[in-house]
């Protein structure tokens, strides 16, 4: 990013905590003026932003975990109508030169929000597309909790008595749930064996089918939300609501790496003419590079399948994956 000097602006630059935000500020000249902390919380906000408009005109700030601690100063910078960038790394050097201390790290961001290094726009953290991140990461947990709830369903069973394992042996997955929650053990006769088991094997489909319930209604919510924020996205062959919410949280991260996802399968191979020595799998390289993130770019596989997908369907690899 380009810095304008000579105009007298300033910039800001936080290092997010809990409790405390740690926010330092630098001159046209990136020269730390002062460095205080402040509270996390709105009337902290407020504190931080005039103090720091105090030195002059700001230009932009420079803040930490946008996607965590620093989630709710970005929504009230956004308010504001401040211009925000997220800070990722820190500088290795300079940590391992000067230590750790939140004051530097408050200064170092405040060094690349003015020199435009090590930062990123940060993802808004209103709006639907934030409903939907919330209700798809309650949704994961879920499905790993009643994953891990059937495992030991399974794995009390086998362990279980001869005559208690007999009775369930024929039972498919949602029979044996429903005949284990349907159970009437005799909670007082915890210490005998039997009834141990029975205690346990109750407790675990009960807990199944709770999650079951909780996942069969967030999926319902997540459906409301894809329907109306991409309804071409759903109306594909072969995509459900839950892949199309992952692509659009996807989508509101980084736009450009749907382009460089969809397209990677079609880069034609690189002909290496130096010859000696070359592999088939030193040739098979990709010949452009993805302007966005890795980690974005060649995601999930759910993800991947998705955007491959809607690049055939459209016909052309390189085309804009999906119209919402």
């Amino acid at each position: 990013m380009a810095v304008t000097e000579g105009t007298g602006g300033i910039v800001g630059g936080v290092d997010t905590h809990k409790d405390l935000h740690v926010a330092a500020v630098v001159d046209e000249q990136d020269r730390v003026i002062d460095t205080r902390c402040f509270a996390t919380t709105r009337q902290g906000y407020r504190q931080m932003l005039a103090w720091m408009r105090s030195f002059g005109e700001l230009q932009r700030i420079g803040i930490e975990s946008t996607g965590s601690y620093g989630a709710g100063l970005l929504r009230f910078m956004h308010q504001a109508g401040i211009a925000v960038l997220e800070v990722t790394t820190p500088d290795k050097q300079d940590r391992r030169r000067r230590g750790k201390n939140d004051d530097l790290d408050a200064q170092n961001a405040a060094h690349a929000a003015f020199a435009g290094q090590r930062t990123v726009t940060p993802r808004s953290r209103d709006g639907m597309i934030e409903s939907l991140r919330v209700l798809m990461a309650c949704r994961k947990t879920a499905v790993s909790a009643r994953r891990v709830a059937l495992q030991m369903i399974h794995n009390t069973i086998v362990c279980a008595p001869d005559d208690l394992r007999d009775q369930l042996r024929s039972l498919t997955r949602m029979q044996l749930v429903r005949t284990l929650a349907a159970w009437r053990p005799d909670l007082t006769a915890y210490r005998d064996l039997d009834s141990a088991y029975r205690i346990g094997l109750k407790s675990l489909a009960r807990r199944y089918l709770e999650l079951h319930d909780e996942i069969a209604d967030l999926d319902a919510m997540i459906a409301a939300i894809v329907d109306e924020l991409a309804p071409n996205l759903v109306a594909r062959n072969s995509i459900g609501h839950i892949g199309a919410a992952q692509l659009l949280l996807t989508a509101g991260r980084r736009p450009a790496s749907h382009r460089c996802a969809a397209s990677a399968r079609f880069r034609r191979p690189r002909e290496r003419r130096s010859g000696i020595g070359s592999t088939e799998a030193e040739i098979a390289q990709p010949t452009a590079r993805c302007t966005s993130s890795p980690s974005d770019a060649y995601g999930p596989t759910r993800e991947r399948r998705i955007m491959l997908l809607v690049g055939l369907q459209k016909g052309t690899p390189n085309s804009t994956p999906f119209e919402p």
